[in-house]
C-alpha cells in the first residue's frame, strides 16, 4: 500500500471519521474515499451501502470490479441520566455493539450498584465528555427532564452532527425545549433533528419497553439515516 495512504487511512481512523479503501480488483490500484465525499452513479450507490452497513465486499459497477473495505469507528452511546429507563436501556446497548456511557451528576441515581458492569460518571455532562466529545458516530440519549443537565449535551450533539439525537418528554415538554434550544442559537433545522418524544412508537410504557423502543430508533438512525425518524408520546 502506498506510505501516503497509509498515513491517511491511520489518520482518519484515529479522529474517528469512517472511511472506505476502494481497490480497483483489475490494476490493484488504491484510492481512499471519506465518508461524504462526492462519488457518482452505481460506484457511489454501493459506497454508500457500504458506509451504512459497515461491511466490506466486491461490487461490480461501470463495467469493473472494486473491493470496498470499510473502516468504520465503533458507535457510541452516551446516555444523560442514570433512570429506570437507562437501567434497562444501556445493557441492551452493550450487547447490541454499542460503547455505552452513562452520566448523571445526581450521585443518588448514578451508583454502581444501580448500574452494575456500565461506564458510569457521575458529573456534568460538560466535564464528563470532555475526554471523549460527542461526536458523528455517537447516538445521544437525554432522559433526565432536568433542563440544567440535558440541554448542554443536546446542543453539543447537534452541533456535532451526532447520527442520533433523542431526548425524553411529551411535546409540551419538547415545545419548551425548542425554545430554549432556540434562545441558544440552533437552527430550526438542527432543532428538527431530536427524536421527540424519544423512541419507535410501539406503545411503549414500562421502562423496559420504552429502552426497547429507544434502542430500536438508535439502530434505525444508524442503519438507514435516510429514514424519518417516527416518534411515540411520552409523558411529562
Amino acid at each position: 500500500m502506498d506510505p501516503h495512504l497509509l498515513r491517511k487511512l491511520n489518520a482518519a481512523r484515529r479522529d474517528r471519521q469512517a472511511v472506505i479503501m476502494l481497490t480497483d480488483l483489475a490494476d490493484g490500484r488504491n484510492r481512499l474515499v471519506m465518508k461524504g465525499d462526492p462519488v457518482t452513479g452505481d460506484l457511489g450507490d454501493a459506497v454508500e451501502k457500504t458506509f451504512r452497513t459497515g461491511k466490506s465486499s466486491a461490487v461490480e459497477a461501470e463495467g469493473q470490479r472494486f473491493f470496498l473495505n470499510v473502516h468504520v469507528p465503533s458507535p457510541r452511546m452516551v446516555i444523560i441520566g442514570a433512570v429506570h429507563i437507562s437501567q434497562a436501556l444501556a445493557p441492551m446497548a452493550d450487547m447490541a455493539g454499542f460503547d455505552v456511557r452513562v452520566v448523571d451528576p445526581r450521585t443518588a441515581f448514578a451508583t454502581p450498584e444501580r448500574f452494575e458492569n456500565v461506564e458510569l460518571i457521575a458529573d456534568w455532562p460538560e466535564d464528563a465528555l470532555k475526554d471523549q466529545p460527542i461526536d458523528a458516530f455517537t447516538a445521544l440519549v437525554a432522559v433526565t427532564h432536568d433542563p440544567k443537565i440535558d440541554d448542554w449535551p443536546l446542543i453539543s450533539a447537534l452541533q456535532a452532527g451526532a447520527f442520533y439525537v433523542g431526548a425524553l418528554g411529551s411535546r409540551k415538554t419538547h415545545s419548551r425545549r425548542v425554545e430554549r434550544l432556540s434562545d441558544a442559537g440552533l437552527r430550526n433545522t438542527d432543532i428538527a433533528r431530536i427524536a421527540a418524544p424519544i423512541g419507535l412508537d410501539i406503545g411503549a410504557q414500562s421502562p423496559e419497553e420504552i429502552a426497547v423502543a429507544i434502542l430500536a430508533q438508535v439502530i434505525s438512525a444508524l442503519r438507514k439515516p435516510l429514514q424519518t425518524i417516527s416518534t411515540q408520546p411520552a409523558k411529562d
